[in-house]
């Protein structure tokens, strides 16, 4: 590695750096006043409120990551462009490609970084934050939905009417085994309820019926406790569950989901899919943030700047659009989510080809 490498490298691993801390400290002032009144209500100590915000910090700041990457590439290269640094380098023989080299490698260090930690280090985490932002910033929670029918094995399904997840009870409980298009057997159930000391569902005035060809065997009683394969925690609020899931546990949740037959499962793959394509969007928008300001203007940095904040909103504005979209499943989630990467990155060789540096 040559001087100028090392002197670009430090200069732009330090402004991203820098950038990161003034924007999470605006992000974390703005979040403190606005929930300052439900701290006071749930009667917090401020060690409780530091320690989600321990928890909150570096999720938030690898949030931002693409975007703190882009305004510190803009930044740096528009002052370099604006003391002339640029044209010396370029006028020394060293090409335009080679002048990436630094931010290249700058870029592949903070995106691999990034992608260890949303993968698996920030989400073990964000089980107490997102543990702590509904036990004292959310709204009581309630389960609502009714006739409600999941698989929760092969050829077995369970239904119940309604579920309390206050008390952790169902009512109108059935289990079914199904071979091929045969019931082979029915448990059915008044109600069920969680017992806590024993780790079971306990079931009211129960009934099991087995069918084996021709012959039917029926055995019923009042109270019957009994493991399945369903918990109480299934029931809670899920709110943001996935930003407390490790990539290994997203692919485990997003297969019992699909065989479950959910409807949400969307939400999750666009989330597993949206950690691979964050490292990939650090280099694009780093590869634009030179091109958009590496040439010398009259009006110094301030515009390049300003057009790498502009930017920086679309690229927003279409991941979020394309993530909604995902979401509502009206795209492939795998699509959806690589499709701002693919626009910019599109973008970015086309400034190359025919903007003048």
């Amino acid at each position: 590695m040559k001087l100028i490498d090392r002197y670009i490298l430090k200069k732009f691993l330090g402004s991203f750096l820098f950038t990161v801390f003034i924007i999470v400290a605006i992000i974390v002032v703005i979040d403190v006043t606005e929930k300052t009144d439900k701290y006071s209500e749930a009667q917090l100590s401020t060690m409780q409120v530091i320690g989600y915000y321990m928890d909150f910090i570096p999720w938030i700041a690898n949030f931002i990551t693409p975007l703190t990457v882009f305004i510190a590439t803009v930044f740096v290269t528009a002052r370099l462009a604006g003391h002339t640094e640029i044209i010396a380098i370029l006028s020394s023989g060293v090409s335009f490609k080679r002048m990436l080299v630094p931010y290249l490698i700058g870029s592949i260090l903070i995106a691999l970084v990034s992608f260890v930690l949303t993968g698996w280090i920030i989400p073990n985490s964000n089980k107490s934050r997102v543990a702590f932002e509904i036990e004292y910033l959310k709204s009581k929670f309630f389960f609502d939905k009714t006739n409600y029918h999941i698989q929760v094995a092969p050829n077995t399904y369970l239904y119940m009417r309604n579920y309390n997840n206050q008390s952790n009870t169902g009512y109108n409980f059935t289990l079914e085994k199904v071979e091929g298009t045969e019931l082979t057997e029915k448990l059915s159930a008044s109600r069920i309820k969680w017992d806590d000391k024993k780790n079971k569902w306990t079931l009211s005035n129960w009934e099991l019926m087995t069918l084996d060809g021709a012959k039917e065997e029926l055995s019923d009683g009042r109270t019957m406790d009994t493991t399945l394969a369903i918990h109480p925690s299934e029931f809670e609020n899920d709110y943001r569950s996935y930003d407390a899931m490790t990539i290994n546990e997203l692919d485990e949740h997003i297969a019992k989901l699909r065989m479950r037959g959910a409807s949400n499962v969307e939400v999750f793959e666009v989330e597993k899919y949206t950690r691979f394509t964050s490292p990939f969007a650090v280099l694009i928008l780093t590869f634009m943030g030179v091109i958009v300001s590496s040439k010398k203007t009259r009006g110094g940095a301030g515009f390049q700047i300003a057009l790498g904040f502009f930017l920086s909103f679309v690229y927003i504005l279409f991941f979020i659009m394309s993530k909604s979209i995902a979401e509502a499943g009206g795209l492939p989630p795998a699509l959806s989510v690589w499709f701002p990467n693919i626009l910019f990155g599109g973008i970015s060789l086309l400034m190359y080809k025919y903007v003048p540096r």
